[in-house]
C-alpha cells in the first residue's frame, strides 16, 4: 500500500498526539462524558473533591488541602487520559479520512443523454450528478462519480483509492464494471451509469466511516457496557456505605477517626471498573483502524465484532484458492503420435490464442520441448476463433488443419472428417477429469494427436493457511462452479475442509442460512451481482471494490485491493479486536480484586485500628494508600493505551487455549501488578515526603 492513509501509522504521531490532547479536555463537557457510565461516575466524583479542596482552601475542610488537592487531581488526569485514548483511536481514523478528503475532487463531467459516446455532450460539474445520470469519460479524465460502466473498456489509474500503482481494466458488463469517483481514465474510454447522489458516494462514505464518530456500538460491547455500569453501581452502593459505618464504628468504640467523602471517592474510583471502562470505547474504534490499514472499509463496528466471531468461510475457488487461470502442465500423446509432434500442434493452434491458458500452453511447448515461439504471421497462417456453438479455435497453415477443444467437440470434428478417436485418449480425458484437471484435445486433420491437460494452480502456501484456521476452530468451504469431481479434486489438493460445486446463487444462499440455522457465523467475499443474496445473507460480507455496485451495496466491509484471501486477514483482525477487549476487560476486573485487598485494611486504619493486622504491603499511611491508590489507577490506563491502540498480538489457537493464556496472562497479572505499583508508588511518596 502507498496511500498515505492506508499505511500503518506510529502509535503516537505528533500532529495527531496534540489533536487528541486538545479534543480530550473539549470531550469533558457532561453530554459527552454521560456516554461511558464508567467514566462520568469519575467524572462526578472529580468535580466533588474539587469543590472539598476548595472548601478546604476556606479552613473548614474535611482533610488537608494538599491531600485533597492530589487526590482530586490525579482523579482529573484518570478522566482526561481515558478521554486521551479515546480521541486517540478517533484521531488516526480522521487522520486518514483526511487524505481521503483531499483525493476527491469537484471535475467538469461530459453528461450523455443516452448510451451513446457520440451522442451530444453537456459538460457539468460534478456535483450536479444524480443517481441514472450517464456521463462518458475519457483518457485523462477523472471519474466523476461512483457508477459502473454500461459501454467501453479503459483502464484506469485507482491508486488514490487503493493505494496500488498499477493500472486495472474497467469494462462493461460482468463483474469488473465498477468505478469509483476520484480515480483517473488512463486510456480509452468508457460511458459509465451514475450509483449515487452526493454526499452519498463510496469515498463519502468511507469518510464517514474513517473517522468514526458515527461508529455504533456493537451487541457485545453494549451488553460489557451494562456489565461495567451494573458493576460501577454495585462499588458506588458500597462505598456509600462505608460512611455511616464509619460514623457508627467509630461513635460504638469511642476511638478513631471517620472516614473523609474524598477517601471514599477515591476508594470508588479504584475499585470500580475504569481501567476497561476508559479503555473500551478506544479499543473498538482502533479495530476499524487496522481494517482501514489492512485496506478493508467496515461499514460498521458490528461487522467488525462478527469477523471475529465467525466459524466458517466460504472461498470462491477462482482467484482465491486458485491463481485464476488455468496453466497447461502436460501433453499426454495418442498412441503412435510422438510428445514432439503433439507439442508443436499444440503450439500452432494456441499462437493466435490471446487467452491466459492459450499462452500457458505456447510457453509450455517452449520450455519444456524447446520449440521456439512462431509468429502466425511469418506463418502466413488462418487462425480459427474459438466460439459457443464449436467449442473449438485452431489454425490453417497451408493445407495443414489443426484443432484444439473439448474432448466432445474434437471427437465430433474428428468422426466427421471421417477419422477415428482413440481409446487411449478417451482415457487420458477421463484421467485428467478426474484429477481435477481440464483436458483440452487436439486434432490435425482427422487425426487426433493427443490431450493438453489445463490445471487450476493451487496458489503456494493455501493449505498453510487453512490448517492455521482450521486450528482456529473455523471451517473453510470452497465455492465453485465446476464439477463434483473436478470441484473434489482441487478441494483435496488445497485442503479446504468442505466444497459447494455447480454452485449458483441460490445454493450459495441456502447453504449459508442452513449453516447460520446451525448456529454458525459466516464470512464470505464476493464481487458480482450474482453474489449480492449471499452476501446480504453473511454475517460478514466482504464486497470486492472491483466488484458490482449490487455486491458492494450488499456487504457490510469492501476491499479496496479487491484480493479475495483478504477474508483470511479480516478475521484475524476480528478476533484481534476481541481478544484485545477480553483481555484488557480481564486485567481490569483482577486489578480491582488486588486493589480492594491492598489498600481497604489502610485506608480503614484510623477508623478500626484492627484493620492494622491486614495492612500486608506495609502502606506508610492511610492517606499515602489511598493517594498511591489513585495515581496507580491513573498510571495504568497510560500504559494500557498503546496496547488498547496496537491490540492483543492473535496467533492461531483453540479457544480454550486462547482462554487459559487469557487467564495466565491477563488475569494473574492484574493480581500483582496493583501490589507491586502501589507499593512502589508509596515508597516514592515517603521517600519525597509526601506520605
Amino acid at each position: 500500500m502507498t496511500t498515505e492513509y492506508v499505511k500503518e501509522r506510529k502509535l503516537f504521531e505528533g500532529g495527531i498526539t496534540r489533536k487528541a490532547m486538545v479534543e480530550s479536555f473539549r470531550k469533558l463537557n457532561p453530554g459527552h462524558m454521560v456516554k461511558n457510565p464508567v467514566m462520568f461516575t469519575v467524572y462526578v466524583g472529580s468535580i466533588l473533591t474539587t469543590g472539598l479542596w476548595l472548601q478546604a482552601l476556606t479552613g473548614k475542610g474535611e482533610a488537608a488541602p494538599g491531600f485533597i488537592f492530589a487526590v482530586s487531581l490525579w482523579l482529573w488526569f484518570t478522566v482526561v487520559f481515558a478521554n486521551f485514548a479515546e480521541a486517540m483511536a478517533e484521531g488516526r481514523g480522521k487522520a486518514q479520512a483526511a487524505t481521503l478528503r483531499k483525493s476527491r475532487q469537484e471535475v467538469k463531467a461530459k453528461k450523455l443523454a443516452k448510451v451513446d459516446k457520440d451522442s451530444k455532450q453537456t459538460e457539468v460539474p460534478s456535483g450536479d450528478l444524480r443517481k441514472g445520470d450517464l456521463v462518458l469519460v475519457e483518457a485523462g479524465d477523472f471519474i466523476p462519480a461512483d457508477g459502473e460502466a454500461v459501454a467501453g473498456v479503459a483502464m484506469v489509474d485507482e491508486s488514490a483509492i487503493t493505494g496500488e500503482s498499477a493500472p486495472v481494466v474497467r469494462e462493461s458488463g460482468g463483474d469488473r464494471s465498477a468505478v469509483t469517483g476520484g480515480t483517473k481514465v488512463i486510456s480509452d474510454w468508457l460511458i459509465v451509469k451514475v450509483s449515487s447522489n452526493p454526499g452519498e458516494s463510496f469515498l463519502d462514505r468511507m469518510i464517514s466511516m474513517v473517522e468514526g464518530a458515527k461508529r455504533q456500538k456493537t451487541p457485545n460491547e453494549i451488553a460489557l457496557n451494562i456489565l461495567l455500569a451494573a458493576l460501577t453501581i454495585v462499588f458506588l452502593i458500597v462505598c456509600a456505605t462505608l460512611l455511616p459505618f464509619s460514623f457508627y464504628s467509630v461513635a460504638a468504640s469511642g476511638a478513631g477517626q471517620v472516614v473523609t467523602v474524598t477517601v471514599l471517592v477515591a476508594l470508588f474510583v479504584c475499585l470500580a471498573p475504569t481501567t476497561i471502562g476508559g479503555l473500551l470505547s478506544a479499543i473498538g474504534i482502533a479495530g476499524m483502524d487496522r481494517m482501514i490499514q489492512a485496506n478493508v472499509i467496515a461499514m460498521s463496528g458490528r461487522a467488525v465484532e462478527a469477523a471475529g466471531d465467525v466459524d466458517m468461510l466460504l472461498l470462491d475457488k477462482t482467484g482465491t484458492i486458485t491463481l485464476g487461470n488455468r496453466q497447461a502442465t502436460e501433453f499426454l500423446p495418442a498412441e503412435g503420435v510422438s510428445i514432439q509432434q503433439l507439442a508443436e500442434a499444440a503450439q500452432l493452434s494456441s499462437l493466435a490464442d490471446e487467452t491466459p491458458e492459450g499462452r500457458s500452453i505456447v510457453i509450455l511447448a517452449k520450455e519444456k520441448y524447446g520449440l521456439r515461439g512462431q509468429e502466425i504471421h511469418e506463418l502466413k497462417a488462418s487462425f480459427v476463433p474459438f466460439t459457443a456453438q464449436t467449442r473449438m479455435s485452431g489454425v490453417d497453415i497451408g493445407r495443414r488443419q489443426i484443432r484444439k477443444g473439448a474432448a466432445e467437440a474434437i471427437e465430433k470434428y474428428t468422426l466427421d472428417e471421417g477419422g477415428r478417436y482413440p481409446d487411449d485418449v478417451r482415457t487420458g480425458v477421463e484421467s485428467i477429469s478426474r484429477r481435477g484437471g481440464t483436458p483440452l484435445v487436439v486434432a490435425e486433420g482427422r487425426k487426433v494427436l493427443g490431450v493438453i491437460h489445463l490445471k487450476d494452480i493451487v496458489k503456494g502456501g493455501i493449505q498453510e493457511r487453512f490448517a492455521e484456521l482450521r486450528r482456529m476452530g473455523i471451517k473453510t468451504v470452497m465455492i465453485t462452479g465446476d464439477n463434483p469431481l473436478t470441484a473434489a479434486a482441487i478441494a483435496a489438493e488445497a485442503g479446504v475442509d468442505d466444497f459447494l460445486a455447480q454452485a449458483t446463487p441460490e445454493a450459495k444462499l441456502k447453504l449459508i442460512r442452513e449453516s447460520q440455522a446451525g448456529g454458525r457465523l459466516v464470512a464470505m467475499a464476493g464481487d458480482g451481482t450474482n453474489d449480492a443474496p449471499a452476501l446480504a445473507q453473511a454475517d460478514v460480507a466482504v464486497a470486492m471494490n472491483t466488484g458490482t455496485q449490487a455486491a458492494k451495496e450488499a456487504g457490510n466491509m469492501v476491499d479496496l485491493d479487491s484480493n479475495p484471501t483478504k477474508l483470511i486477514e479480516v478475521v484475524k483482525i476480528g478476533k484481534q479486536l476481541l481478544m484485545t477487549r477480553g483481555s484488557l476487560t480481564t486485567f481490569s476486573i483482577a486489578n480491582d480484586v488486588a486493589k480492594y485487598f491492598a489498600i481497604i485494611p489502610a485506608a480503614f486504619a484510623l477508623t478500626c485500628p484492627e484493620l492494622n493486622a491486614l495492612n500486608i504491603m506495609r502502606l506508610t499511611t492511610p492517606q499515602s494508600a489511598i493517594l498511591s491508590a489513585v495515581i496507580f489507577n491513573a498510571v495504568i490506563i497510560v500504559f494500557l493505551v498503546p496496547l488498547a491502540l496496537k491490540g492483543v498480538r492473535y496467533r492461531p489457537a483453540s479457544a480454550s487455549k486462547l482462554l487459559q493464556d487469557n487467564f495466565l496472562i491477563y488475569g494473574v497479572g492484574g493480581l500483582i501488578a496493583p501490589f507491586v505499583g502501589i507499593k512502589l508508588i508509596d515508597m516514592i511518596l515517603a521517600a519525597l515526603g509526601l506520605a
